[in-house]
Order: C-alpha cells, then structure tokens, then sequence
C-alpha cells in the first residue's frame, strides 16, 4: 500500500468516524434515531469514507496539490485579502448559487442544472438531518394540533400540524422532487436533440445519473401518494424500491459523475490563482516578447511536469518549452516542418517568402468573443 493510499485512507476513516460520532451526539445517543432508516445510515457513511478517500488522493496529484497550495496561499495574500473576500461571495453567488457559468454555454443547460441542484441541495437538506436523528418532531402535551421541531435535542420552531407552514414542511421532499424531475427532464430533451451532445455522451457519465434521480424522485413521489390519497396501498414494496434507489444513489455517488460537486468548489482557489497572477508580473514570451501568461504559472506548470517527470528544456535562451507563447509555439511547429522536409530533400533548401517579422501563426479565433472561454479568452487574445 502506497504512501497516497495510506494517507487517504486516514482521512476517509477520520471522516467516516467523525459522522458516526456526530450522528451518535446529534440524534442524543441515538434515542431520536429510528431504526427503519439504518440502511440510508450505512450508505451515507460509507459515501463519506469513499468520497474523502477519492478527494484525497486527487489533491495528491501533482497537478490539483499545487493548485490547492497555491489557491489558499494567494487567497490569503495580505495585500489581495480585502478584493479576495468580496470576489469569494460574488463567485460563490454567481458560480455556484445562479450557476452563471452554465448559462453562459446555453439557458436551457443552464436552468436544467439549476433545478437539479436546488432540487438535490433541498432534498439533503432535509433528509439527512430527518435519518441522521438530527431533527425530530415532538407533539406538545396540553395542544396536540402543533408540532415542535427539536434540532439536536433542542426545542426550536413550533408550528400548527395543519396550517400553511406545516404544509409546505412536511410536503419539503416532494417540492425538491418536482424540481429534480422537471430538471431531468430538460437533461434528457438536450442530450436527445443536441448532436454535439449525443455524439459524446456516455450511458455510465451522461445518462446514468439521470435515471437514479428521477427514479429517487418518482419513487419519492409514489410513497405520498400512497399514503396520501391510496390509504398506504403498496407502501411497503414502495419503501424498498425508494430505498434501494436512494442506496443505490448514495453507493454509486463517489464514483461517477456526481464526484463533481466535490470537486467544483475547488475551482474557486483557480480562480483567485488566476486573478492575483494577472495583477502581477507576467510571463514573457522567449521569441517574441508577448505576455502570455503569469509568471507564476509559467514557473508552477515547469514544476508540474517535473513531477509528472516531462522534460521539456529546450536549448538557448529560452530555456524551457512554457516561456514560449502558444502562438510562437505554433510557428515553431510549422518551421520545424519545414526543417523536416529540407531534410528529407538532401538538403535542398525550401524558398519561403517570410516578411520581415519573426514568422508567426495566424489565430484560430477570427475575433476576441469567438473562443469557448469568454473573458477569458479576450485576456489571452493577442493580435
């Protein structure tokens, strides 16, 4: 067992332990916690040793380690702390919240995966504390028409059993359903009608995911039918199809594409990366003298691949490959061809009416907004 191996896996039990104890003191010594409800219990804690032993060692990677290092320690720069608190809370509303990022590539993508998440976020929210023991209900002695919430073993919120508040709280997961299902739905309209899409989609990556978010969703649903309007016909068989869904759920979200919502908060150390490294001295380029990039991350990618154990020093003052900017890189590639044939020819040599300039490739981006990457494109297009 490796060095990473070992490492994470003493995360993955300390957290796993930590959530045990948790559930433990939360629930008061489990005297809240029912036990219909221990298998959704296991799942969750076996989900949490298996997503903290993957986050782990994928911050192990050379390539994500020196992302994280460098993401705090720039965050916590005194001289860029006050902009890197207010950019924190305009990311986290903007990235996150409103998923404007999303919406940039398409507004149908971009509501589908809002209601996916805000559906999720809300269904979590509630069910987690309800399996953990975490909250419970109690029905006060001397009024049983109210209910008072308990949070941890202490009393909160009371409110009437049949009145608006009560009403809208205990009918919480089939408000979180009808937002995941609608979310799903758009989902699969897209990737049945988008052919960019279905020429890359995958069942395990793209369709999989769908299908046990709208099977938690629709089951969900079926259980309050059930004992809503159908006097608890088949609620039995449906409590095992729901649980073996959301199990199934839970077991499956550590390695599949869901492991993203671990991972995507980790964008925002990037994001502060790349803001303080363009307030900063930039990377020249070595033949043409453009910036290109920080020098931070000119300096950081040779660090990388060191580790990776690439090896791209180049001979003369340029020194190493990533002080070179993409667009000489490009002519480089081309001359050397060139060079290539000359060879091939027995040495006789090509003519080519170069201008007086150093030769250079012409963009793929006719204009600054035709890239992929928006402003961050316009930041990197250098005519």
């Amino acid at each position: 067992m490796t060095g990473e191996r070992i490492k994470a896996t003493g995360w993955g039990v300390l957290f796993t332990l930590t959530l045990a104890i948790l559930i433990v003191a939360g629930s008061r010594n489990l005297s809240h916690f029912d036990a219909a409800l221990v298998g959704y219990t296991f799942a969750v804690l076996f989900a949490t040793f298996a997503i903290t032993y993957r986050y782990a060692m994928w911050l192990q990677r050379p390539p994500t380690a020196l992302y994280w290092k460098r993401g705090w320690q720039v965050f916590f720069r005194p001289s860029y702390l006050v902009t890197n608190i207010a950019n924190w809370f305009k990311r986290v509303i903007g990235e996150f919240a409103l998923n404007n990022f999303i919406f940039k590539r398409n507004k149908q993508r971009g509501i589908a995966h809002s209601l996916i998440m805000w559906g999720c976020v809300l269904a979590c929210a509630i069910t987690f504390p309800l399996v953990f023991g975490w909250i419970h209900f109690e029905t006060p002695p001397d009024d049983t028409t109210w209910y008072r919430t308990f949070l941890f073993g202490f009393p909160t919120l009371a409110f009437r059993i049949h009145s608006i508040t009560g009403f809208l709280v205990f009918h919480g997961l089939v408000w979180a359903s009808f937002l995941v299902i609608a979310g799903v739905m758009l989902a699969l309209r897209r990737r049945m009608r988008d052919h960019g899409a279905a020429a890359l989609q995958q069942f395990g990556e793209d369709f999989l995911p769908l299908i046990l978010l709208f099977a938690v969703s629709v089951t969900g649903l079926m259980l309050t039918a059930s004992y809503t309007w159908m006097k608890g016909y088949a609620y039995d068989f449906l409590a095992i199809l729901h649980a073996m869904s959301v199990i199934f759920t839970l077991l499956w979200l550590p390695f599949g594409k869901f492991f993203h919502i671990f991972q995507r908060p980790a964008q925002l150390g990037v994001g502060f990366y790349k803001d303080v490294g363009e307030r900063e001295a930039p990377a020249l380029c070595r033949r043409c003298g453009t910036p290109f990039t920080s020098r931070q991350h000119a300096e950081d990618l040779i660090r990388v691949e060191k580790a990776l154990g690439y090896r791209y020093e180049i001979e003369g003052s340029a020194e190493h490959y990533q002080w070179i900017c993409p667009r000489c890189r490009r002519a480089m590639l081309v001359l050397g061809q060139g060079k290539l044939w000359q060879d091939v020819l027995g040495g006789e040599s090509i003519h080519i009416d170069f201008p007086p300039a150093l030769p250079q490739s012409s963009l793929g981006n006719p204009r600054i907004d035709f890239g992929p990457l928006g402003d961050e494109d316009k930041r990197n297009f250098h005519p």
